[in-house]
């Protein structure tokens, strides 16, 4: 029993040499390698939070690569996000115009988060869910609480265009008062900014130019500083502030610029019955050069000589304040 083969059971060899791979088969023999430190793999944490760490000391540096969330494609503005409890919950209730409301997968529901929720329910604002990483990513890593509120980009009008619907309007009949409308020249701080909105909003001023460079925008806070003005006080970009100066004048404008040094005292202004353009500068430099220049008039207010000047958003509202009262004493 035990001599008798089984099919299967004996292993039979080949007589003669036996054909080997040639070689082929040498490449995988050899491996690949010693394995990669875990911070030069993509795949590994240890190489994400390197990635992380390099992002946030660009940052601190200034020399980020990131895209900024204010800016576009050849500058176009695209939408900006409002991060973290308090500041969106504050958005809200200021009612700034918004997209859309993240929320946090499972986030802590605190009396912020119920509000925000709420609030953007009954306006109407879609809530959308996103993981944490996700928001991480979404708002480059700010420190956003669960909560993000997405603002759409503000859709500035044409400075002149918008001057001669004003004019046009006010000749029709539509506008009880003459055009009054003000320009920013060289205004960087957004709370300045809303604050001047507000101010032409509250003394019946129609429109607000601002420079295409070098200028705040109507972002988020200039929104919250304007206390919901921005949504009656339309503001328009001029690609060349001089220009649109030159163009106002032509309209029948007269230019006003502000300045401590000015020809005339705001008391005794006497043009405030005709369409009035009023400039504003910076609190630091003032009027540029040749904005100064292409004024009709410098206008200066009375202030105690203890102050060296008043806060551009001051300015313009004392001034508003005096033209209105100037106006509705001749009406």
């Amino acid at each position: 029993m035990a001599n008798n083969p089984r099919s299967g059971a004996v292993r039979k060899l080949k007589k003669g040499p036996i054909k080997g791979t040639g070689g082929l088969g040498r490449k995988a023999l050899e491996g690949k390698g010693p394995t990669p430190k875990a911070a030069e793999r993509t795949y590994h944490k240890a190489y994400k939070n390197a990635e992380l760490a390099d992002r946030s000391a660009a940052k601190r540096a200034g020399t980020s690569n990131s895209p900024r969330r204010n800016s576009g494609p050849k500058g176009k503005a695209t939408e900006e996000l409002v991060t973290g409890r308090n500041s969106v919950l504050e958005a809200l209730r200021a009612e700034i115009p918004a997209k859309a409301l993240y929320v946090a997968v499972r986030v802590d529901m605190d009396e912020r988060v119920r509000e925000s929720i709420k609030l953007a329910t009954e306006r109407g604002i879609p809530l959308l869910e996103a993981h944490k990483p996700e928001l991480d990513r979404l708002t480059e890593d700010a420190i956003h609480q669960g909560l993000v509120l997405q603002i759409p980009p503000y859709e500035y009008e044409d400075a002149v265009d918008k001057a001669s619907e004003i004019l046009a309007k006010w000749k029709k009949g539509h506008i009880a008062n003459a055009p009054l409308i003000v320009a920013l020249d060289g205004i960087t701080d957004t709370r300045n900014l809303g604050a001047i909105i507000r101010s032409v909003s509250a003394f019946s001023g129609h429109a607000v130019i601002i420079p295409e460079r070098r200028s705040a925008g109507v972002t988020a806070a200039a929104w919250k500083t304007s206390a919901g003005a921005a949504v009656r006080v339309p503001v328009a970009k001029a690609p060349n502030l001089n220009r649109a100066i030159g163009a106002f004048q032509k309209m029948g404008f007269f230019v006003l610029g502000l300045d401590g040094d000015g020809d005339v005292s705001l008391p005794a202004l006497g043009l405030a019955q005709e369409p009035v353009c009023i400039v504003v500068g910076s609190e630091g430099k003032g009027l540029s050069r040749l904005v100064r220049e292409n004024c009709d008039q410098i206008v200066s207010i009375p202030i105690d000589s203890a102050m060296e000047s008043l806060n551009a958003s001051m300015a313009v509202g004392i001034t508003l304040y005096e033209i209105s009262k100037l106006r509705s004493a001749k009406s």
